[in-house]
């Protein structure tokens, strides 16, 4: 079972616009927050919206969209962990082109996710 603890906003990183600063450059907001026990383990999701992620022309790639996810985890994820004092086994950071529930299935939306360990404030990428 999921549950949405927060959409971050300025309590973490404080901006003037909602944008996140990614590689890319990619406009990138943060969408939800969720802590998922359901693994059997305690994972911390990061879902953002990403509107120029997909696989056509002119599109974000997700060569490009991976370096975002770990840099997001690295300046976002590191820190909000850290702040709720919690200890997660994983920690999913997920860029979709368009706002998507979560467990809701979207076959129009283009997706990426990746999964890290964080170990002495680093994220460390772990292939799903």
């Amino acid at each position: 079972m999921c549950l949405v603890l927060c959409a971050l906003g300025t309590s973490v990183f404080a901006q003037t616009d909602s944008s996140l600063p990614v590689p890319s450059g990619q406009p990138v907001q943060l969408s939800d927050v969720l802590l998922d026990n359901n693994p059997g383990e305690l994972w911390v999701r990061f879902r953002f919206v990403a509107p120029k992620i997909g696989a056509s022309v002119g599109r974000i790639g997700y060569d490009v969209a991976s370096k975002d996810m770990e840099h997001l985890c690295q300046i976002l994820a590191v820190p909000y962990v850290a702040q709720h004092e919690l200890q997660p086994s994983r920690v999913v950071i997920s860029l979709s082109d368009r706002p998507v529930e979560f467990g809701d299935t979207a076959p129009d939306a283009t997706q990426y996710f990746e999964a890290y360990r964080l170990e002495q404030s680093r994220c460390i990428w772990e292939g799903l």
